[in-house]
């Protein structure tokens, strides 16, 4: 199948960079790629392609709350180690909160999905891929790149949480709501529109 076959080769590239991100930061290798604008590239697509995928993946399976809950609560808890016993590598708000909060959240969707005709499935998944690209730069203050966002955004914890940090916040790993959500409804979209189960989805029963 498509999709498993490209999560296997993301996967791939995925320990590939983590390894090189070890080399470079932990045994000092020198590889001026890794730290170019073509390293930036390959560590972009490997989180484009894992969340697209997550979304697509969430119409092919079920129990979308447990699984959201259990993904979220592994996030909270590497939060917890890291601030405890590991500051200087703090993560807030990384991939595994982020899945676990787009899981909770595409689940409630999917539970009203029969409301959504199929042949909308399509030009949403391309709408909220637009709003993803729209979206990219919030964390640094921007929309659309260059439209300047209030300051007042970037308030606390919370607002870091959604995607817009205050200043002087820090994670080694940072995934907010904002940009990433778009991208997985995206996948989500697809995915609907796409396979056989997701269409069920759409047309029949919600999700339990």
């Amino acid at each position: 199948m498509l999709p498993d076959m490209i999560r296997g080769l993301t996967l791939i590239s995925m320990i590939a960079y983590h390894g090189a991100w070890d080399l470079v930061y932990m045994f000092g290798v020198s590889w001026p790629f890794y730290r170019s604008f073509g390293g930036y590239l390959w560590q972009q697509s490997i989180c484009w392609s894992f969340i697209l995928l997550s979304g697509f993946c969430l119409t092919l399976g079920h129990h979308p709350f447990k699984r959201g809950l259990l993904v979220f609560g592994c996030g909270a808890l590497i939060s917890l180690v890291t601030w405890l016993f590991m500051p200087a590598n703090l993560v807030l708000f990384g991939i595994l909160t982020f899945l676990g909060s787009a899981m909770l959240l595409g689940g409630l969707f999917l539970k009203t999905a029969g409301r959504l005709k199929p042949a909308l499935a399509m030009p949403l998944g391309w709408l909220s891929f637009a709003l993803f690209i729209a979206t990219k730069m919030v964390n640094a203050g921007l929309l659309l790149s260059w439209i300047r966002l209030p300051a007042g955004l970037y308030a606390n914890l919370f607002t870091a949480y959604l995607g817009f940090p205050p200043p002087g916040f820090y994670s080694t790993d940072y995934f907010p709501l904002l940009p990433w959500i778009f991208l997985f409804f995206s996948g989500l979209f697809f995915g609907l529109c796409l396979n056989e189960k997701g269409k069920k989805i759409m047309q029949k029963a919600p999700l339990k």
